[in-house]
């Protein structure tokens, strides 16, 4: 070729070229490898690189786009643009990083559980209860996955009219955790807010659940307004939403036991109550009318004896009165004198059967 027909370029030319053409030949891809040299710069920067046996790649992200812990040795998948630095250097820019297989899942579940234990995300103190028998509540999930079939089955059997908002979202993959929280932060908006803030997903493997260890995620679930329960996966599995959540339930079948009360039992636990009331009723009512028979008895006692008192005291009465009767007097041969007793005065003389007028001859004194 002659070189008048090499191309010719400037470095920041030829720099734009090589990453039009990568950008054209792969645009965004997937790369599994192990992360090695991580580090933060300035508090906004992250700087690895992700290798394995044979090779090793620059790797560069900015510190909000990075949801989950990362270390040195950890096994992660990272979706990137590879591109030629100003300084002609090849590397990935991240758009994502996601810890791959289960050893790794596991170590950056314990270090961001770690993290968040030492902030007080998990703290009992600040766990809210959830209202006995909620009127209104709120649902995350995905109106598609069988978890979700299986909550609505049992919240109809438990309990009826009920008001139930739901919010369909994606609960596995990269974009589940946004979609999650742009779900809660929608619920807690609303003027008249829910009751109870469900979030189920059924059972999967730890790579599908991972979407509930997301750090944000996590975040979003403490911040809510409305108190919260999740319940995702099997009765096995625990999450950081589980675990930040104000009530974990094991399912989504759980879940739905939780939020509201089972009609039948609840009436048969009424049923019962009542009747227990009415036999105390009954009982207090027997002790009533016991004390009352006993009050009488002792009332009219207490008035015989009285009776029997004044009788005995209007007895006594007559016979001072019949002593004092001056008749009683006079049939004992006595006589009742009245009027003047001088020398010539006029007197009666009351005897039982009559009375003598007689004039008086003589006074003598004793």
């Amino acid at each position: 070729m002659a070189s008048d027909q090499i191309p010719k370029f400037s470095v920041s030319d030829f720099i734009a070229v090589l990453n039009q053409s990568l950008e054209y030949s792969f645009g965004t891809v997937e790369i599994e490898g192990e992360v090695a040299s991580f580090r933060v710069n300035q508090g906004k920067w992250v700087f690895f690189d992700i290798k394995d046996a044979t090779g090793s790649v620059n790797c560069f992200m900015s510190l909000f786009q990075l949801r989950v812990p990362v270390e040195d040795g950890m096994k992660v998948v990272v979706r990137a643009v590879p591109k030629i630095t100003a300084w002609g250097k090849f590397s990935l820019t991240i758009q994502s990083i996601r810890p791959s297989g289960e050893g790794s899942l596991k170590k950056s579940f314990e270090l961001l559980k770690a993290k968040l234990d030492k902030e007080g995300l998990f703290s009992p103190e600040r766990k809210r209860p959830l209202p006995e028998i909620p009127a209104h509540i709120a649902v995350i999930s995905s109106t598609s996955a069988a978890g979700y079939a299986d909550f609505i089955k049992i919240l109809n059997d438990r309990w009826s009219g009920l008001i139930v908002d739901v919010a369909h979202v994606q609960v596995q993959g990269e974009s589940a955790p946004e979609q999650i929280m742009r779900a809660i932060a929608y619920f807690n908006s609303r003027e008249t807010l829910p009751e109870v803030l469900v979030i189920i997903r059924g059972g999967g493997s730890a790579d599908d659940l991972a979407a509930f260890n997301d750090e944000p995620l996590v975040r979003a679930i403490a911040a809510s307004r409305i108190p919260t329960i999740v319940g995702v996966g099997h009765e096995i599995d625990v999450s950081l939403a589980d675990m930040v959540a104000d009530v974990r339930a094991a399912t989504p079948s759980n879940a739905a036991q939780l939020v509201v009360p089972d009609r039948k039992e609840l009436t048969n636990t009424l049923g019962q109550l009542v009747r227990r009331i009415l036999v105390r009723i009954d009982g207090m009512v027997d002790d009533y009318l016991k004390d009352t028979q006993a009050m009488l008895r002792q009332g009219w006692t207490m008035l015989d004896v009285r009776v029997d008192l004044l009788q005995s005291q209007l007895v006594t009465s007559r016979q001072v009165m019949a002593a004092y009767n001056p008749k009683a007097v006079l049939s004992r041969g006595y006589a009742i004198v009245r009027g003047e007793a001088t020398t010539g005065g006029m007197i009666t003389i009351e005897q039982q059967e009559r009375i003598i007028t007689a004039e008086v001859k003589d006074v003598e004194t004793i």
